[in-house]
C-alpha cells in the first residue's frame, strides 16, 4: 500500500509533535574548517541569527566562507520538538526546518548584507521544499534574536519580494520570526562539505540579484 506523509506538506499540532528528549543530541566543540568555537559564548561584536533555505550542508558552507561570519553550526529550530535527531526532523514531526546558525559581525558584514546572501542564495518562493528536497524541514526561515533584526528581515524581503516579482517569480514564503530556540545537530552534520568536500548541496538561487 501507498502511504504518503502528511508532514511533508504542513507542520504537526502539538498532540501529533515527537516528544523529543530532555538531553541535547551532541557536546558543541570546534568549527572543523577554522577552529573557532561553534556555539556560544562568541566575542562582543557578534550578533546571530538562524537562517534556512534547505539542506542545510551547503548553506552552512555559502555562510563559514564569507569575510566577517565568525563562525556557523548546522541544527533544527522553529518546531515543537526539544533535542530532535535528524531521523526525527525528516519524519517532519517535530516542526523543525533545518537551520545555520550564523555568528555574524555587523562591523565587517552587516545584516542587511547577510541577507542578501541568504536571499540570493535559495529560492524562497517554493514553500515546503528547495528543489528536490520536499519537506517542511526544508521551508525557508529566518530566525532573529531581536525585535529590531526582526523588522529588517521583514523589509529585506519586501525588497527581494518585489525584485523577485519583476522577474516573474511568485511571491516569497519565507517564515520570518523571532524567538526561535536552536538544537545542535549531530556531530557528522556539522561542517559536514568541509569533511566530504564532493558531498551533496542542493543550493540553487533565482538568478536575481538582491
Amino acid at each position: 500500500m501507498f502511504f504518503t506523509n502528511p508532514f511533508k506538506s504542513r507542520l504537526p499540532e502539538a498532540e501529533e509533535a515527537l516528544k523529543g528528549r530532555a538531553s541535547a543530541i551532541m557536546t558543541p566543540g570546534a568549527h572543523a574548517a577554522h577552529g573557532r568555537p561553534i556555539s556560544p559564548p562568541f566575542p562582543e561584536d557578534v550578533q546571530l541569527v538562524q537562517l534556512g533555505l534547505g539542506c542545510f550542508w551547503g548553506a552552512e558552507r555559502l555562510f563559514w566562507t564569507q569575510e566577517g561570519v565568525y563562525s556557523t553550526a548546522v541544527g533544527y529550530a522553529g518546531g515543537r520538538t526539544p533535542n530532535p535527531t535528524y531521523e526525527e526532523v525528516c519524519l517532519g514531526q517535530t516542526g523543525h526546518s533545518e537551520v545555520v546558525l550564523v555568528a555574524f559581525q555587523p562591523d565587517i558584514l552587516s545584516f542587511e548584507a547577510l541577507l542578501g546572501i541568504f536571499w540570493e542564495g535559495h529560492d524562497p518562493t517554493q514553500g515546503n521544499r528547495q528543489g528536490n528536497d520536499i519537506g517542511t524541514q526544508y521551508r525557508s526561515v529566518i530566525y532573529t534574536d531581536t525585535a529590531e533584526m526582526l523588522e529588517e528581515a521583514r523589509s529585506t524581503a519586501r525588497h527581494y519580494g518585489q525584485k523577485l516579482a519583476a522577474n516573474g517569480f511568485g511571491q516569497i514564503t519565507t517564515e520570518i520570526k523571532s524567538g526561535q530556540k536552536f538544537y545542535f545537530a549531530e556531530e557528522y552534520h556539522q561542517q559536514y562539505l568541509h569533511k566530504v568536500p564532493n558531498g551533496y548541496c542542493g543550493l540553487a538561487g533565482c538568478n536575481v540579484r538582491y
